[in-house]
């Protein structure tokens, strides 16, 4: 996997929650970048989130500090200041200025940071990116990869998940690297999710805020897994320049295929998000299409991707079409029952509201298959939207009723 230029990683193990993992990571720029951020639409935000928010007014950031196992949700007055010291203890390791440093924390909500376990463990993440060099780690230690990086802000995650890029602005190569952490808690408007983004691309911090609020929202803002919007979740994208393409207008080629790479990153993450829901046997795409609005596409889409009937059922093999029914019913939006088809993949199972008789070859399809696409035809308009989920399964409540243990 190709990095962008000037960044770098370190990881290290502080026994946030438990003991024997890297719960701790730092992403490094050698050079001030612009930055950009998408938060949460949760009310109750940890205290990390609130610190970013502040911070990137300025549109620039050098680090980003980030630890699994403690969200600091829910911490009080002693939640900021633990954030607070956090970017001040790397801003002093890496010798960069404070407001450059983001922090970001996932985990249990409601318990305070162990800082007396953090505070020593920044000091050595600050060395192992080596800001002296760039591109170098500290004499005697592996280099720190990306999938480390990624590894180490898993929480219920079964894989890190990273994803990379390259383009050509005026025949310069321009790198997009990026990594994200997502499994449970995970709705539109984002999620119990992390996604840090770096591109050695030079940028407006205007215009990349514009490209990754709209990246956002066409990727992490189109998946769920449980319909529960976090109090933690974050997307952060530094741009440092060090690709050395000229200055870059909205207009422009070169923005375009920003876009496209950046979409096509995101993208590929948020699948991963989706498919890796917690204790998920089945990756599910809900197209609805033939909407009235683009609004009643995509509420319908959500009401069925939501919909633990429907969830359940896709997980048992049973292709329980009256549950997608109901959820297209409950939904608000403009529907008549005598127009609506259905398609589990390319086998129609409801025509016009009724079915085909396909029950057997449905339930063969839905065993034979880890990723589903389902698509449910209104025939009351031309809009379309689309959204990724996954089953529920036993796994999930097991999981989520041991989460603090």
């Amino acid at each position: 996997m190709k990095i962008p230029k000037g960044f770098t990683f370190s990881t290290a193990e502080a026994g946030i929650k438990k003991p024997g993992r890297k719960d701790l990571a730092l992403i490094y720029s050698e050079e001030a970048a612009a930055a950009a951020g998408v938060f949460t639409t949760n009310k109750i935000k940890g205290a990390p989130v609130k610190l970013d928010i502040a911070r990137i007014r300025s549109g620039m950031a050098q680090a980003i500090i980030a630890n699994s196992g403690n969200a600091n949700v829910c911490t009080g007055r002693q939640g900021m200041l633990d954030a607070v010291e956090m970017a001040r203890l790397a801003a002093e390791g890496l010798g960069i200025d404070e407001d450059l440093v983001f922090v970001c924390s996932t985990g249990v909500i409601g318990t305070p940071l162990p800082m007396d376990r953090i505070r020593p463990r920044i000091h050595e993440l600050a060395k192992g990116v080596n800001p002296a060099k760039g591109i170098n780690p500290v004499k005697g230690r592996a280099r720190t990869s990306i999938e480390d990086a990624a590894r180490a802000i898993m929480t219920t995650d079964t894989f890190p998940k990273t994803a990379a890029k390259s383009f050509r602005i005026s025949g310069m190569e321009v790198r997009i690297a990026a990594i994200a952490k997502g499994s449970g808690m995970i709705h539109p408007n984002m999620a119990t999710m992390l996604c840090f983004i770096m591109t050695d691309l030079s940028i407006g911090k205007g215009l990349l805020q514009k490209a990754l609020k709209a990246s956002v929202e066409k990727s992490f803002n189109r998946i769920t897994v449980d319909g529960d919007t976090s109090t933690s979740d974050t997307v952060l994208i530094m741009a440092n320049g060090l690709a050395g393409n000229p200055p870059m207008a909205e207009s422009s080629e070169g923005y375009a295929a920003f876009r496209k790479a950046l979409d096509q990153t995101t993208g590929l993450l948020a699948r991963m998000v989706a498919a890796d829901g917690e204790g998920a046997t089945k990756l599910i795409e809900v197209l609805v299409k033939g909407a009235a609005t683009k609004k009643d596409a995509l509420r319908g889409a959500a009401s069925i991707a939501n919909s633990p009937l429907v969830k359940t059922a896709l997980y048992g093999n049973d292709a329980n079409w009256g549950r997608i029914m109901m959820a297209l019913g409950k939904s608000g939006i403009a529907i008549e029952e005598e127009k609506v088809d259905i398609y589990l993949k390319r086998l129609k199972i409801v025509e016009k509201g009724m079915s085909m008789g396909k029950d057997d070859e449905a339930g063969s399809l839905l065993r034979e298959s880890k990723e589903i696409k389902l698509t449910v035809d209104l025939n009351m308009g031309p809009h379309s939207e689309e959204i990724l989920t996954c089953d529920f399964t036993e796994q999930y409540v097991r999981i989520n009723a041991e989460y603090r243990t």
